[in-house]
């Protein structure tokens, strides 16, 4: 099968292709590296991220001396097979920095709040944070103190105001009772100790079970 997928990427005249690395499931963008054959081979093997190092002249396999491994859920090629984009699943920072990602510092930011599904991997780890830490006067602190009854009863009372504003055809309306329902459907997530993204891959195999 490898030699299969070789036949077909185009390698530049380096013998390298240009990696994105994506968060399988955050759908961050990690890194920008290259792969040769070789390492494009063992990352298919190993099901672990290899690359060549243009500077060094070498392979090097992520995380061999940080620890930070990044397992590999799928490999895709672009239409023209001259580019790649690898999901992974990072068992730590992917930039040598320390920061989850290479790309945290802003050339340009947007004006205004963009809503995207990136929110609810901050919110996670908001969540979690919050329930290490308890802060006083917090509101995520009160709900976990008072356990899966009180947040029960906000999820069931937040369910009922999405509906009431379905009903009223207000949409604004409908967006705030609706983010509400999200963070406590987050929290109680947390406190039971299931993670959402176990929950989303329920969703996914659900759809590729009636594709």
């Amino acid at each position: 099968m490898t030699k299969n997928v070789m036949e077909t990427i185009k390698f530049d005249e380096q013998g390298l292709i240009p990696v994105v690395v994506q968060h399988a499931q955050t759908k961050e963008v990690l890194t920008v590296a290259y792969m040769n054959r070789q390492s494009m081979e063992k990352t298919i093997e190993t099901k672990e991220t290899w690359f060549f190092s243009r500077s060094r002249q070498e392979l090097w396999h992520k995380g061999t001396t940080s620890g930070n491994k990044q397992q590999v859920v799928a490999i895709r090629t672009d239409c023209d097979e001259d580019a790649l984009v690898v999901e992974v699943l990072p068992k730590g920072p992917a930039c040598h920095t320390g920061e989850a990602t290479c790309f945290h510092k802003d050339i340009l930011s947007p004006g205004q709040t963009v809503g995207s599904f990136g929110i609810l991997a901050d919110l996670v780890q908001v969540i979690q944070q919050r329930e290490k830490s308890m802060p006083e006067g917090a509101y995520t602190t009160y709900l976990f103190e008072k356990g899966v009854d009180k947040i029960g009863k906000k999820i069931g009372e937040e369910a009922t105001e999405v509906v009431i504003a379905a009903k009223n055809r207000d949409a604004e309306e409908l967006q705030w009772e609706a983010a509400d329902l999200i963070y406590h459907l987050l929290v109680l997530l947390q406190e039971q100790k299931v993670n959402l993204y176990d929950v989303l891959e329920v969703l996914q195999k659900r759809h590729e079970s009636k594709s």
